[in-house]
């Protein structure tokens, strides 16, 4: 019934759209496919009225007049220049949003959807990836999907969450129950920030040290972020003041690719490899681990100089993603 009832709505947008003079119901009735050519009037009148209050809630500009000039009768039909999108324009900063965006969501469940949605830019003339290419961001950096995405789905319902965290790997998880207000990035790592209600304070969370069991809390609307509160302000000055730098290390990137290290680099030598022209950057290290997945993550755009600790924990990163893809294959 769903399945008909949907046919019968595309049917009369269709119809609607495919005239330039008003259709009557009697019209509609004969020639849209969905409706009962038999049947009583009151029954048909009692359906096409659920179908045009359908329309005016989806948005569609359904428009009424006089079927003629010499005639009584009301019409509908649907405003084309109202109902279709004007042409995608996209200035560069817009486009490049839309680029980081699609790479950062490639989880099975949001795959398909930014396809569909690149493929929709691609069709109105706006083909993001080629002019603006953005590499993968390792999905490490941002902890689980799911945990994105709940937290995401509590930060638009006003909802407060409860889950599970701890402070660093290998700790035992406590129960935390937060305001949440946002979420932002900090050196390609993502965070939660929002009121802890049993520190009375704001605090900030490492998305990948949170707990899959994340579950809201209370009514929804519940939870306002202060309009003054700038989530990435708040990030940088709470996680860049407690990282001690641990090293220094080396890392050549092709031209044009791996911004995220591009910022951090201290320093800066034009490098060419392999026929490749590049930069050999200089770093501050605050996680080897963190890293190491980035410089894989980013394939042969980024390669690790030095030092060897380094080296040898992007050569464990690709052999674990090997293996990983072996055994996933077998």
């Amino acid at each position: 019934m769903a399945v008909a009832r949907a046919e019968r709505l595309v049917n009369l947008v269709i119809a609607l759209l495919s005239t330039r003079q008003f259709l009557t119901a009697d019209q509609i009735r004969d020639t849209v496919a969905g409706y009962p050519r038999s049947g009583s009037d009151d029954a048909y009148y009692r359906m096409f009225e659920r179908d045009k209050s359908e329309l005016r809630d989806l948005g569609i500009p359904l428009e009424t007049g006089r079927a003629s000039w010499h005639s009584t009768t009301e019409g509908y039909r649907i405003n084309r220049d109202a109902y279709e999108l004007p042409d995608i324009q996209l200035d560069q900063d817009e486009a490049a949003a839309v680029a980081v965006g699609a790479q950062l969501w490639r989880s099975p469940e949001l795959n398909s959807a930014t396809q569909t949605a690149l493929l929709k830019l691609r069709a109105g003339g706006v083909n993001v990836e080629e002019h603006f290419p953005v590499v993968s961001v390792p999905q490490r950096t941002r902890g689980s999907e799911l945990v994105l995405t709940k937290l995401l789905a509590a930060i638009d319902a006003g909802s407060a969450v409860r889950f599970s965290h701890r402070r660093n790997p290998g700790e035992d998880y406590r129960e935390r129950v937060v305001e949440p207000w946002g979420i932002g990035t900090w050196n390609g790592r993502w965070y939660l920030v929002g009121f802890d209600r049993a520190k009375d304070d704001i605090r900030t969370f490492r998305l990948s040290r949170i707990g899959d069991d994340v579950s809201t809390v209370g009514r929804p609307g519940s939870v306002v972020k202060p309009e003054d509160f700038d989530i990435r302000e708040h990030i940088e000055r709470a996680v860049a003041s407690d990282g001690s730098v641990q090293g220094t290390a080396r890392v050549w990137v092709a031209d044009e690719r791996v911004h995220e290290l591009r910022r951090m680099a201290t320093a800066r030598i034009p490098s060419e490899r392999d026929g490749v022209a590049g930069d050999e950057l200089t770093l501050p290290v605050n996680s080897w681990e963190w890293l190491a997945r980035v410089i894989a993550g980013h394939g042969p755009d980024a390669v690790a100089l030095g030092p060897p600790n380094l080296v040898d924990h992007v050569v464990d990163v690709l052999r674990g993603a090997f293996e990983a893809a072996r055994g996933g294959g077998s």
